[in-house]
């Protein structure tokens, strides 16, 4: 009898403790969604090799949203991003947005580099100044092979 109530208590304690990290790991990785408001805007890249759904969007290092959709458009053969901004978040209307590395190791995320135009960029408005993702594999090749290109 004292096993059974054991086990119970030992099973009752594991559940808890992976509904704690299922909590925790929702929290940081924004899987409920994003925190508070926010506006969608549109950027047309070359290339997201390395970015998803779900992908950080930062400003100066700091994450100010996250990509909510990624789309071929059959016309350009270019990749068009849909990302959430938070409110607040005020981007000017010239502002550049790359996809940048945390380092050889790390992940890729969505880098804005604002502007400087007094007019800031409307709620579904589109990011024109892109930077698409560079291959690290694409210049090993090159270093490798010696191409001047």
């Amino acid at each position: 009898m004292s096993e059974t109530k054991t086990e119970a208590l030992v099973g009752a304690g594991v559940l808890v403790a992976a509904a704690g990290f299922l909590w925790y790991a929702a929290g940081v990785t924004d899987a409920g969604g994003s925190g508070g408001a926010s506006y969608p805007l549109q950027a047309s890249f070359r290339s997201v090799e390395g970015i998803s759904v779900g992908t950080d969007v930062r400003l100066a290092g700091v994450k100010i949203g996250s990509v909510r959709a990624l789309e071929l458009n059959a016309q350009s053969f270019r990749a068009e991003a849909t990302f959430a901004i938070s409110e607040g978040i005020e981007l000017p209307e010239d502002s550049s947005a790359a996809i940048s590395s945390e380092g050889l190791l790390g992940g890729n995320f969505i880098e804005i580099v604002p502007g400087g135009s007094p007019f800031n960029l409307e709620e579904g408005g589109e990011i024109l100044d892109t930077q698409g993702a560079v291959s690290l594999i694409g210049l090993l090749t090159k270093f490798v092979a010696g191409s001047d290109e």
